[in-house]
């Protein structure tokens, strides 16, 4: 998964990148990407890791970008959409939108989350049309009046009405055609208020959370600067530090959590002496296009999908238990994998 981190400057983008990442030093030149990658904790990996002693233990990764912002006379005059940032947007699985909930620094002035989130999509919106007012006006160049020429109409009377594409409902087949376009207003949306320490364990501000949520998006709060210290700790030693300030868990598996819901995100696992691994997937995948994440072959030669749920393996002790209690079953190519389905592909190559 892949989440680019975008904001106006002085938003604490990067100190959030480093809490995320858990990257003490991620400070790039203007226009340059710094990448950070983190694994997906997860406590069956661990337990299933336990019992196989596996030759290697792979867990669901996220990958995040920070593209530094060019420079500005002031926040408010800042364009947020660099070409250097529009480029990684382009193929973002979800954006990470980072609004300020501290004052200014430099310029003192007070925090305006909510109408720093809406200049934000505005953005996203303004570019969005651009790309499609180009191709519409191709099209009628060309005298085309087809199904594409209807869709561009309708995203583009929306998009008019500031509207991001995110909250459009947009057929399968009319999705699929969209993808070469890669408009970035369609993308899954976190919005992460970086707010002070002394705030970090406050609830987020009721009318930023229903902008959002009126946007297609999700909010959460960080506290940026202390969460990035408390993640240059060791995982064991974090948890103190974290209670002191209000927090249930570290930034990291916060933002995890938000992701994989927003994206209604599950993951299968695949277990035996070589390698115990999770593959994260859509939710309502089927069986066998589960099997081609794991390589296409197995999902061209798909015969059969055996399937025991994670909980019925650690409450009856293992794979032969599972088979004897009848838990172990074997699924079709329609079968819909389930959160946490421990899986063995049958397959012809």
């Amino acid at each position: 998964m892949k989440v680019v981190l975008a904001g106006f400057p002085r938003v604490g983008k990067t100190t959030v990148f480093q809490s995320l990442t858990g990257l003490a030093d991620s400070t790039t030149a203007r226009g340059a990407a710094a990448r950070g990658v983190i694994r997906v904790p997860d406590a069956r990996v661990d337990k299933l890791a336990a019992i196989y002693h596996p030759r290697k233990t792979t867990y669901a990764t996220v990958g995040f970008v920070d593209v530094q912002p060019p420079e500005a006379a002031s926040a408010e005059k800042a364009t947020l959409l660099s070409p250097p940032l529009v480029a990684e947007l382009k193929d973002a699985d979800a954006v990470a939108a980072v609004v300020r909930g501290f004052a200014d620094p430099y310029s003192g002035a007070p925090a305006d989350p909510e109408g720093e989130f809406a200049r934000f999509d505005e953005e996203l919106i303004l570019t969005d049309l651009g790309v499609l007012d180009r191709r519409i006006e191709r099209l009628e160049k060309e005298g085309k009046k087809d199904r594409e020429s209807a869709l561009l109409a309708r995203l583009v009377a929306a998009l008019g009405e500031g509207k991001p594409l995110r909250v459009l409902s947009i057929a399968a087949e009319d999705a699929k055609a969209l993808s070469g376009y890669q408009l970035i207003s369609r993308a899954p949306l976190l919005v992460v208020l970086n707010r002070t320490d002394e705030e970090a364990a406050l609830p987020l501000p009721a009318g930023l959370v229903e902008l959002v949520a009126h946007h297609g998006g999700e909010c959460l709060a960080m506290a940026g600067r202390i969460e990035r210290e408390i993640a240059e700790l060791a995982p064991e030693d974090q948890a103190p530090f974290l209670r002191d300030a209000g927090l249930e868990a570290s930034a990291r598996d916060r933002f995890v959590q938000a992701a994989y819901h927003k994206l209604d995100l599950v993951s299968f696992l695949t277990a035996g002496e070589d390698e115990v691994r999770a593959w994260t997937i859509p939710r309502g995948t089927v069986a066998q296009k589960a099997a081609g994440k794991i390589h296409s072959d197995i999902e061209k030669g798909f015969i059969r999908a055996a399937v025991i749920a994670y909980d019925d393996f650690v409450r009856y002790g293992g794979e032969a238990e599972c088979k004897k209690a009848g838990k172990a079953r074997l699924e079709g190519k329609e079968y819909v994998v389930a959160d946490g389905d421990i899986i063995h592909f049958r397959f012809n190559v």
